[in-house]
């Protein structure tokens, strides 16, 4: 009876991961579908999932209809530049908050963690003001330093979290051999924590590739657009290609899928790793 029970848990596990798989995919094959189609079989009655027949020259249309590859520089720019600076400043401060005594370093950390509390909204005016007056306002500047600037709560909190599971007598022999705070971090911390710095790395890219309102608000000059606003202007101009639209979106996920699967293993690896110890 015991093994029976268990064979009707699992059944039931692999339904409901095979109902979340089909929930979480439809769209992304219905997107892919119409990316197919024909603008006659798009507003047809009657949906069909196979596109007859198959249009390839969307995708090539579709890179016309807007200066896709500036977008394109511009983002990989953005982003290359986000994903460096947030985990370079992130590993730096976690190390802070994890592995040196300071009085009040507790208190501190809790401050840090309070701070992603706060609505995006409540900083935005002022984040502008300050910028306007910087000169950076509709300039990559104002998309890419703040980067650099402490890299982010909840990338320090995951970082953080990795690093309380590295045993402190390392860098306590690291210390007595004469090693710096910041030589035990390049060469202790870091080489230990490749998977919590790849899932930081990922979630920083992520989150700056598919950036709609960061440059919404700074950028007003079409030449420095984004990709996620050329995709914006791309719908109000062709609201009703449907096919060509979501032969762009596509070319935009590409890289956030193709990021994923080459980080994918060092990714789930640093995500369960990093809940472990608190």
């Amino acid at each position: 009876m015991a093994k029976r029970g268990a064979i009707f848990r699992r059944t039931l596990v692999y339904l409901a991961l095979l109902a979340g798989s089909v929930a979480v995919l439809t769209p992304f094959l219905w997107m892919v579908s119409t990316s197919l189609k024909g603008y006659d079989q798009v507003v047809a009655s009657e949906f069909s999932w196979i596109p007859k027949p198959v249009v390839w020259g969307n995708y090539a249309r579709a890179l016309e209809f807007i200066p896709f590859w500036r977008y394109l520089g511009n983002t990989a720019l953005v982003t290359s530049a986000c994903v460096v600076g947030a985990l370079s400043a992130s590993a730096i401060v976690a190390y802070g908050f994890a592995k040196l005594r300071a009085p009040g370093r507790d208190a501190l950390f809790g401050v840090l963690l309070a701070s992603m509390m706060l609505p995006g909204q409540v900083t935005m005016i002022p984040v502008f003001v300050l910028f306007q007056r910087l000169g950076w306002y509709n300039n990559l500047r104002a998309l890419i330093i703040p980067a650099f600037l402490g890299g982010g709560a909840f990338n320090i909190f995951l970082l953080r979290q990795f690093y309380m599971t590295i045993p402190n007598e390392l860098c306590d022999a690291a210390k007595i051999d004469g090693c710096s705070n910041f030589g035990i971090l390049m060469r202790i911390i870091v080489p230990l924590s490749k998977p919590a710095l790849t899932a930081v790395g990922v979630f920083i890219f992520v989150a700056n590739w598919t950036d709609f309102f960061s440059p919404l608000i700074y950028l007003s000059d079409q030449e420095k657009y984004t990709l996620a606003l050329g995709l914006r202007l791309f719908q109000s101009l062709h609201s009703t290609e449907f096919s060509l639209l979501m032969a762009a979106s596509i070319v935009f996920s590409l890289p956030i899928l193709v990021v994923f699967f080459l980080a994918q293993r060092y990714f789930i690896e640093g995500v369960t790793l990093t809940g472990m110890k608190g």
